[in-house]
């Protein structure tokens, strides 16, 4: 199984929420540039109170407009297509935002805006060690 690489550097100091990264489904639906509809379903990669990014195989442009369905809740908001990135196994990077923010739309709770990785409230990263060395701490 292969990872969709995400770009979480790009506009760092333009962000005006926190993100988060979080796989949610959602449905993503919008026109083509042909007049007809269409509705794909998805899952988010990174959300923040504004928007999110997310891979579709839709290709869509910058500027569009779409509606977002977060499938947990059934709540659909508007959004337009801010960014669009490279193509990772057929799917394109996409990032929404939405026409007006919606912190609760993801049904999370975001960290302050002074919170960082560094703020003693965070927790430190923890990493699992390979099956081989907890093997080895077993008692034989």
């Amino acid at each position: 199984m292969s990872t969709i690489p995400t770009r979480l550097i790009k506009y760092t100091n333009q962000r005006r929420s926190q993100r988060v990264m979080l796989s949610l489904r959602i449905l993503v639906g919008g026109g083509r540039r042909d007049g007809k509809r269409f509705s794909e379903e998805t899952v988010t990669s990174v959300v923040n109170a504004h928007g999110a990014l997310i891979f579709l195989a839709e290709k869509v442009a910058l500027g569009q407009t779409v509606i977002v369905r977060n499938i947990k809740s059934n709540e659909e908001l508007q959004a337009e297509v801010v960014d669009v990135g490279a193509v990772y196994e057929g799917k394109t990077e996409v990032g929404i935002e939405f026409i007006e923010a919606a912190p609760r739309f993801w049904r999370v709770a975001f960290p302050p805006e002074d919170w960082s990785p560094r703020s003693p409230e965070a927790k430190r990263r923890t990493v699992s060690p390979p099956a081989t060395a907890i093997k080895a701490q077993l008692p034989k």
